[in-house]
């Protein structure tokens, strides 16, 4: 769909400008990115059983070089679900740790941070969007349901038939086993007679 082409390179734009400016200039967010990477690496060193790395400006780079790749992807139509979804997972650190607009006492100071806080969230709400959109295809839970169902049917079916079989099987087999028995006891009746007379 059309707005969907361009729809989706507007919405990268923002990741792939500010990836591309902090790849070149990482030191100038590392300070308001040191808060956010220590409580990340706190409590991811608490619940995992590995030590994530502290290093402040190598988180920097990461989240700038994920901006980058997933918003050039996006941009051109690329996984376009599962790069929304990074860029959202990349959106919220980066918005907690730069624009902490209730650390700022200056009104006008405060103002711009805030402005940007909720410029990120709507980017953030834009990608969420993103990231369910189907395209006007079944999602994959629906086509996993009904996938189920259609097996769950066909096997119902299967069984249905294969039940039906096995009665008249055994059906057949009593039949004959009958007949088997009317026929000995037909050929014992006749011997009884020959030796009779």
């Amino acid at each position: 769909m059309l707005v969907r082409r361009i729809a989706r390179p507007l919405l990268a734009a923002p990741f792939i400008y500010g990836g591309i400016s902090t790849l070149r200039q990482p030191q100038s967010r590392v300070a308001g990115a040191r808060p956010v990477v220590e409580k990340i690496a706190d409590t991811a060193d608490k619940q995992l059983p590995v030590e994530l790395p502290r290093d402040v400006e190598q988180w920097v780079q990461v989240d700038a070089a994920v901006k980058v790749a997933a918003g050039s992807l996006f941009a051109l139509n690329k996984f376009p679900r599962l790069t929304a979804l990074l860029l959202s997972a990349s959106v919220v650190p980066t918005t907690l740790a730069g624009h902490r607009f209730w650390e700022h006492d200056d009104p006008t100071e405060r103002f711009g941070q805030l402005s940007n806080f909720l410029k990120n969230t709507g980017l953030l709400g834009g990608l969420l969007l993103a990231a369910v959109d189907t395209e006007g295809k079944p999602s994959v839970g629906y086509r996993a349901k009904r996938a189920a169902k259609r097996a769950s049917d066909v096997t119902e079916k299967n069984y249905a038939k294969a039940s039906k079989r096995a009665t008249k099987a055994q059906k057949r087999a009593t039949r004959r086993a009958g007949k088997k028995a009317g026929k000995g006891a037909l050929k014992g009746t006749g011997a009884l007679k020959a030796a009779k007379r």
